[in-house]
């Protein structure tokens, strides 16, 4: 998928389509550091890794350990879906076959569901 998608260039590009919608969002933006530029950077090398491109992001930051990452954040199903809907968006606008894509969405999908940790009431 690195390949084909189009190497760091392209994992960099959905990146920062992606943040330019977190940047934006009342109920996202409070989850993230004042500045995007460490977490842009991280998840660019995590997505460039899982997706087959070189292990920077295990060199640099070690094991992903996403649940343990993700843990101090209160992330429940509103979160998710905000996060998800710019997800998509940024994916949507990536050029890939539509194959690629669902197999990129259905990705996030998983991994953002995972993440969840607060039950609603």
């Amino acid at each position: 998928m690195f390949e084909r998608a189009g190497g760091m260039t392209w994992f960099v590009d959905l990146v920062d389509r992606f943040y330019a919608g977190v940047e934006n969002d009342a109920l996202l933006r409070s989850l993230y550091p004042e500045d995007l530029d460490p977490p842009r950077h991280h998840l660019a090398l995590f997505l460039a890794q899982y997706w087959g491109g070189p292990p920077a992001y295990e060199a640099e930051r070690g094991h992903p350990r996403l649940r343990r990452r993700h843990f101090p954040f209160a992330i429940g199903l509103a979160e998710r879906d905000a996060w998800m809907a710019h997800m998509r968006a940024a994916v949507g606008k990536g050029g890939l076959s539509a194959a690629d894509e669902a197999q990129v969405l259905a990705y996030f999908e998983s991994a953002a569901t995972a993440l969840i940790n607060q039950l609603p009431h």
